[in-house]
């Protein structure tokens, strides 16, 4: 005997009455609650398709650690030249398609947003030996500041801290260049993969360390100085989100904190505001801060009570 299925499991096909619902899902899609850039559908990024292409790049700038660990003095140079070049035939594609996003070229004009797109990639691929000397200074951070690390490898494949800094400081560049689609998408990647949740629009500068990782937020307007150190759960927020008259979220405005150069800010800490932590100073863990404070500060919970009395 014979069973129809869908899939088989043995169950007879239920009689479903799609055809209205598909009917009304599409009015839904097409005209009621059409949500379509601008009105019309386009090719989205691919997440997949940028997982392989940081993944390309973190080889491009530490083959060893990231690509082959078999690499020899003569077969280095070839190996970063060809996955270089087809990491940013990939990367030029989704830059493409993100532009759809973000972009305005002159009616519609595709050859316009595919020259973007590759004007956009090789000025990336230029700045790339200034991401690695900033990669460098993170993990160097890393190192001197963990008694717990053994050795810079250790500190590249084991530290979700490092790993969400690489995807920012790739992001980061991209975000600068125009690209702020797929930057946002590489970020968010690193935040699936580490718990860290970094915006690529953030300014962080060099030696920065993530200790633990999990947890830790940074917002879109954050400026952070050099040599800066965050522990897992930190938070750099807004306090509050300004609004035009007609109570639509103004976009853009300064609303993270400045964090001088090195801070250290503990476990659990939460600043909020466009507020300035002097240079040097220490947050304390599960600190909720919404005020400057100057250079050099030490501010605990116990201080935090005592000010509120």
């Amino acid at each position: 005997m014979t069973i129809d299925t869908y899939d088989g499991t043995g169950v007879r096909p239920a009689h479903w009455n799609l055809g209205p619902v598909i009917e009304q899902l599409r009015i839904s899609r097409e005209a009621t609650h059409n949500i379509r850039h601008q009105g019309r559908v386009r090719e989205l990024p691919s997440r997949e398709a940028l997982t392989t292409i940081v993944n390309g790049l973190s080889a491009v700038l530490f083959p060893t650690h990231y690509g082959r660990p078999n690499l020899t003095d003569e077969s280095i140079d070839y190996f970063v030249g060809d996955t270089l070049n087809t990491t940013l035939n990939r990367l030029t594609e989704q830059v493409r398609r993100g532009l759809q996003f973000t972009a305005q070229p002159a009616d519609g004009n595709e050859d316009a947003l595919t020259e973007q797109a590759n004007n956009i990639t090789r000025e990336f691929a230029a700045g790339l030996p200034g991401v690695r000397a900033l990669l460098v200074s993170d993990v160097q951070a890393a190192f001197a500041g963990d008694p717990a690390a053994t050795s810079i490898a250790e500190i590249m494949l084991c530290y979700p801290g490092t790993i969400a800094i690489l995807h920012y400081r790739l992001a980061h560049l991209l975000h600068q260049l125009g690209a702020p689609f797929i930057a946002r998408l590489i970020c968010d990647i690193a935040h699936s993969k580490t718990g860290v949740d970094i915006h690529p629009a953030a300014q962080i500068g060099a030696s920065f360390f993530i200790d633990h990782g999990t947890g830790v937020v940074i917002g879109e307007t954050a400026i952070l100085g050099q040599g800066v150190r965050l522990y897992q759960h930190v938070t750099l927020g807004a306090k509050r989100f300004p609004a035009d008259a007609s109570g639509v979220l103004i976009k853009g405005t300064p609303r993270h904190p400045i964090v001088e150069d090195d801070v250290v800010i503990y476990a659990g800490a939460t600043i909020l505001g466009r507020i300035t932590i002097g240079a040097g100073s220490t947050i304390g863990g599960n600190v909720w801060l919404t005020q400057s404070v100057p250079a050099n500060s030490n501010v605990s919970q116990a201080q935090m009570r005592n000010d509120c009395r």
